[in-house]
């Protein structure tokens, strides 16, 4: 049986995130971590909270329609990534759980065709304002998975290993390598 995630571009985008959801399992069920993917909005700029990144923002009020639509949505900016993990870090969300404030222990990017250079140098620079980020980036072609720790580049991992956060989370996504 096939399973599609409806905001994914290829099956393979599809087979990355599904993956990457099911090795972390384990420590969803002990609810260490907390996972966002794809159709979850990460939200990086708004009222304040605290100071440095992926700031917090206070979203008690997104879910006031009118409010959110004549106030609020142009003071507020997100973004979608395609994998993304709380584990030690605070977040916020909005009632509605639709809007996720905070700075995450890691996010994953699954770079396709439609990523143009400008959205790849965006959310690259954006995701290396949190001191604290790590952030991965795969390549559909390729098994390389380029690797940051906030401003800082660290050593690439490839598909042909486990891949290990600095946390110690593990995702083998060995099956998929090309």
């Amino acid at each position: 049986m096939d399973i599609y995630m409806p905001m994914s571009t290829t099956r393979r985008h599809n087979e990355f995130i599904s993956t990457l959801v099911s090795r972390i399992f384990p420590f969803l069920e002990k609810r260490e971590v907390t996972v966002l993917h794809e159709e979850r909005a990460l939200v990086y700029w708004g009222t304040r909270k605290i100071s440095n990144g992926f700031n917090l923002v206070d979203t008690t009020h997104i879910d006031d329609e009118n409010n959110f639509i004549e106030n609020i949505l142009p003071e507020l900016d997100y973004v979608q990534p395609d994998f993304v993990v709380f584990k030690n870090n605070p977040f916020l969300e909005n009632i509605k759980q639709t809007k996720t404030a905070g700075q995450p222990d890691l996010i994953v990017e699954i770079w396709s065709e439609g990523n143009t250079r400008n959205d790849r140098a965006f959310l690259q620079n954006l995701y290396a304002t949190s001191g604290i980020t790590e952030h991965w980036y795969i390549e559909q072609d390729s098994n390389e998975v380029s690797c940051y720790y906030g401003m800082n580049r660290i050593e690439n991992q490839y598909l042909t290993d486990i891949l290990v956060t600095r946390e110690g989370l593990q995702f083998d996504l060995r099956y998929l390598a090309i």
